[in-house]
């Protein structure tokens, strides 16, 4: 039965970006069924917050690593963290990820290097070293956060689009080279999803929520939780034929044509 594929007693998963959002969605579920759970980000009080929350609404153990992803021996080190308490590396969810808008021509070589590092550098880096365990115990699911920039592109975000397009590439080929040893890898590209930092720059941006969902079939924004849906789905046994997979959570196909209303 599915109920019993969703079951992640015994397993341990790391988070990125697990303090608020996408990321603590994704952490609280993933412990409500049973993992024990690594959440990292880089505000601390944030962090321990929502470890406290994940903790006491599941009854497993959420360990708190203030980890700052751009840089390769933090990540390394949330790695080595986490087989220090738990001994062992399930499930990755590469979650961290932003962007500022700018023009092409405004964008100057330390900004792109800067986006890079946060949205596609820092998934390898996890991804190596937690495959590396993944690769001795023969097993493991690796899911990556994207967005629908990596698949249409952004303007105002030509470094963001392109570092989550190379994450959807290199999730393809995550899964082509390491399905031998029995570890999936599977990527969600989320469209408007309604985070507390999504809403913020969405009120800074001075666009109303009404018009940004006009051309979505759904005619609304998602949820941080139904997107975490997706992500505990690709963790699980649910999903143990899948990988190599890119999927769009955005609330449906928006395609031209006559106006419909």
């Amino acid at each position: 039965m599915i109920r019993d594929e969703l079951d992640f007693t015994g397993r341990v998963a790391i988070v990125t970006g697990g303090a608020t959002g996408i990321g603590y969605a994704a952490a609280m579920q993933l412990g409500q069924l049973g993992a024990d759970v690594v959440i990292a980000s880089r505000t601390e009080s944030e962090l321990n917050a929502a470890a406290q929350a994940i903790a006491a609404a599941s009854g497993r153990r959420c360990l708190a690593v203030p980890t700052n992803v751009k840089k390769e021996e933090a990540v390394i080190a949330l790695v080595e963290r986490t087989i220090a308490e738990f001994g062992r590396v399930d499930v990755v969810i590469n979650n961290a990820g932003g962007t500022r808008m700018t023009r092409l021509e405004e964008i100057d070589t330390a900004a792109w290097k800067n986006i890079y590092d946060l949205n596609i550098n820092s998934a390898y880096w996890l991804t190596r070293e937690a495959g590396r365990h993944m690769i001795a115990q023969r097993s493991g699911a690796i899911v990556n956060v994207s967005s629908m920039a990596g698949m249409k592109g952004s303007r105002g975000g030509a470094h963001y689009a392109s570092a989550k397009a190379a994450l959807q590439i290199f999730t393809v080929n995550t899964a082509a080279e390491w399905g031998r040893y029995g570890i999936r890898c599977n990527c969600v590209a989320p469209g408007l999803i309604a985070s507390p930092r999504a809403h913020a720059a969405w009120e800074v941006a001075r666009v109303p929520t009404e018009e940004m969902c006009r051309n979505i079939p759904l005619r609304r924004t998602g949820t941080p939780d139904e997107l975490a849906n997706m992500l505990v789905f690709f963790a699980s046994d649910a999903a143990s034929y899948i990988t190599g997979q890119v999927i769009a959570v955005d609330g449906g196909p928006q395609v031209g044509g006559i106006p419909l209303d």
